[in-house]
């Protein structure tokens, strides 16, 4: 008795061979114009319908002559790879990430055994920074080859939707300066304002990082490597006349976690009733400020640190801005 076949051969535009899926109804590209190779494959994908055990394990005799340790690694060996390449704040950020307790489903499971359901199973009982993370690490063991193809399609993951953020009001901004009575911490809130840099790196400026002939402040991006150069207005000069001239400008809060200066700030904010708000707000902020009042957003690009239109627009989605008739615009002195 003839056994009906999944998959038929079909040839498409270009020359090119497709797998048409009659249970699914759709077509996969073989990558071939090769009528003789398209076969081969056609033939190999019919029989893994029909035998997915035996393929299984004929697939893992295989991989063992690529790959020796290909039946024994498992997720968390992803994991810790990753981490071991990552540097500074980046592998913080992994060491956190990989102490997620929905990662425990599959912390120990082979990869080669893996199924699209049980990283599902990751995703629903996880957060979005889950899913994030999640996606990184399946995207890494696939490049690594560790994992013989995708377990779950690109296009089939969940989106990731993160919360909504706003930048804080000048009104909230005040009220926070006005109750705060720790020194460090009140100017560190009020160089965020004027600077729109994130609190990491001011709260690792030093005195050496001020210009005072040109009235700028020089600094390097912790989280992507770009220097950036401000020029400061009046206030933010005088800010800095009341740090050290030399060293770390903010002692205490250098050497504090990012977490922990972030803490600080949200239970300030929570005994002041201000909800929504958090360190990062103060770069929404400054972008808004900076759209708002027509202030080039090539510039603000430079202040902020950002190499691409797209981040910046993205921090000033709120922003309003009147803008004028071309008519207008020419008739402005040069």
């Amino acid at each position: 008795m003839n056994m009906k076949l999944r998959y038929r051969l079909f040839l498409r535009r270009k020359s090119v061979y497709y797998a048409f899926d009659d249970t699914t109804k759709t077509f996969t590209s073989l990558k071939t114009k090769d009528k003789a190779e398209a076969a081969r494959l056609l033939v190999a994908m019919n029989e893994a319908g029909h035998q997915p055990a035996m393929n299984l394990s004929l697939a893992r005799v295989y991989l063992r002559h690529s790959d020796p340790l290909v039946s024994t690694r498992t997720w968390q060996n992803v994991l810790d790879e990753i981490i071991a390449i990552k540097t500074g704040p980046t592998q913080a950020r992994w060491k956190s990430a990989a102490k997620d307790k929905a990662f425990d489903l599959i912390r120990s499971r082979v990869l080669i055994e893996t199924q699209g359901e049980h990283l599902l199973a990751v995703l629903r009982t996880g957060t979005v920074s889950t899913n994030a993370f999640l996606r990184k690490v399946h995207n890494f063991a696939v490049d690594m080859n560790w994992l013989p193809a995708t377990v779950i399609p690109r296009r089939q993951w969940p989106a990731i939707h993160y919360k909504e953020k706003r930048a804080i009001t000048l009104e909230e901004h005040q009220k926070i300066i006005a109750a705060e009575v720790n020194p460090e911490r009140k100017t560190l809130y009020q160089l965020c304002w004027h600077l729109g840099a994130s609190q990491g790196d001011i709260a690792n400026l030093k005195g050496e990082d001020v210009d005072w002939t040109n009235g700028t402040v020089s600094f390097t991006r912790k989280k992507t490597g770009v220097p950036v150069l401000v020029h400061l207005g009046g206030e933010a000069l005088n800010l800095f006349k009341d740090l050290p001239s030399e060293g770390a400008l903010f002692p205490y809060l250098s050497r504090v976690r990012a977490n922990d200066r972030a803490t600080e700030f949200r239970s300030r904010c929570r005994q002041l009733g201000l909800n929504g708000v958090t360190l990062h707000s103060y770069r929404y902020a400054w972008a808004e400020r900076a759209k708002t009042v027509g202030y080039p957003e090539r510039f603000a690009q430079e202040a902020l640190g950002h190499n691409s239109k797209a981040v910046h627009r993205a921090y000033a989605k709120r922003a309003l801005m009147k803008i004028p008739s071309l008519e207008e615009y020419e008739q402005k002195p040069r």
